[in-house]
């Protein structure tokens, strides 16, 4: 038994993706913060509430497509002390970082067995703690590894882009919404047609990170 019906297939996915995405944009704010830039403090994004960070259309495609985001965190490159190309490529990392390490200590009740995967009853619902954890490794490790393709919007971009020269790095700047569209066509592509490049992208290094955290055969059909 996978999941006892669609609908804890949902919540064990929202509840994942509420906690990732939380620690992920979160830990953005932070960073940016500590090399002195406060603008997402200062807009309530340096929270780990879920409701300062989710948007509505990246929360649908999480559940239609498999992949989804959140708001993008608000920096101000020039209120770091950094020069501009440095501090948003610290930001950049921050973020996938986090998911990776926070995916890193909750793989270790499942690595070593201390958490059940058997169907417990809490408030008269069934519920599997160890499926549950599950979820939130896996989307904490898709959700890094997605982040570190180098295409604009994504965090991939900032870090790669402090290997740019300047004026490069300023020119691809002012046509981030080329690579929002790129990549939305991306998970379009990737839910509508056959193409899969992003599964054969992504999964590979997923796969690679979550056996070396767990050891176990992901308990879902991926």
């Amino acid at each position: 038994m996978l999941f006892a019906g669609l609908g804890f297939y949902v919540i064990y996915v929202l509840i994942a993706f509420l906690v990732a995405i939380s620690v992920h944009e979160a830990s953005h704010a932070l960073v940016a913060y500590l090399l002195g830039d406060p603008t997402a403090k200062e807009q309530g994004r340096l929270s780990l509430k879920p409701w300062a960070h989710l948007s509505p259309w990246g929360t649908l495609s999480l559940l239609l497509v498999g992949l989804g985001w959140g708001k993008p965190v608000p920096v101000d490159p020039r209120r770091m002390r950094h020069d501009p190309q440095m501090g948003m490529a610290l930001v950049g990392i921050g973020g996938p970082l986090s998911n990776l390490l926070l995916a890193s200590v909750l793989a270790l009740p499942m690595r070593f067995h201390w958490v059940p995967f058997i169907y417990r009853r809490v408030l008269g619902v069934p519920i599997s703690y160890g499926e549950m954890l599950s979820w939130v490794v896996w989307i904490n490790l898709a959700l890094a590894v997605f982040n570190l393709i180098p295409l604009m919007p994504l965090d991939g971009s900032r870090i790669w882009g402090w290997l740019l020269p300047q004026q490069w790095f300023l020119f691809l700047a002012r046509y981030e919404r080329i690579g929002l569209l790129l990549v939305l066509l991306l998970i379009m592509a990737e839910r509508f047609t056959q193409l899969g490049l992003l599964t054969r992208v992504l999964f590979p290094p997923i796969h690679f990170l979550w056996w070396q955290l767990v050891g176990m055969t992901p308990p879902f059909p991926w």
